[in-house]
């Protein structure tokens, strides 16, 4: 079975990171096995509705000393509609989506940034304040 490593971001700020296998941009809830957890513990169940953002990541502590840029590399080949998110907290966002749809709780977003330590974002629609495609 795959997990995935999340770090996930509620508005208020705080933050849980673990690993999962159930997460679906569809579903209201998925399951969030704490880092750190003894083997027989229970997941935690996560509303989606209550956070702001599902981070997908490479690394759980990411990568202290690198500055990840908001731009595209010149020439770069992507994938889906350029869009740059600000977020309520004033957090910004730029990469591709696939999947926005204004009728949907969210859409996920491939950072600008190749070496960036997110490999996709699940953005949390209401727990942001401008959504712009480039």
């Amino acid at each position: 079975m795959i997990y995935n490593k999340m770090v996930i971001r509620y508005p208020d700020g705080r933050i849980k990171k673990g690993v999962s296998n159930n997460f679906s941009a569809d579903r209201p809830i998925f399951h969030l096995t704490p880092l750190g957890a003894p083997p027989e513990s229970m997941p935690l169940e996560i509303k989606v509705g209550d956070l702001k953002a599902v981070f997908f990541v490479r690394e759980f502590d990411g990568y202290p000393n690198y500055r990840e840029h908001k731009n595209f590399d010149a020439g770069a080949n992507v994938i889906g509609r350029k869009v740059k998110v600000l977020f309520k907290d004033g957090e910004v966002m730029v990469g591709t989506t696939t999947s926005y749809n204004p009728d949907r709780q969210g859409f996920f977003v491939n950072p600008a940034d190749p070496k960036s330590n997110i490999e996709r974002c699940f953005v949390v629609k209401k727990a942001t304040s401008h959504i712009a495609f480039l």
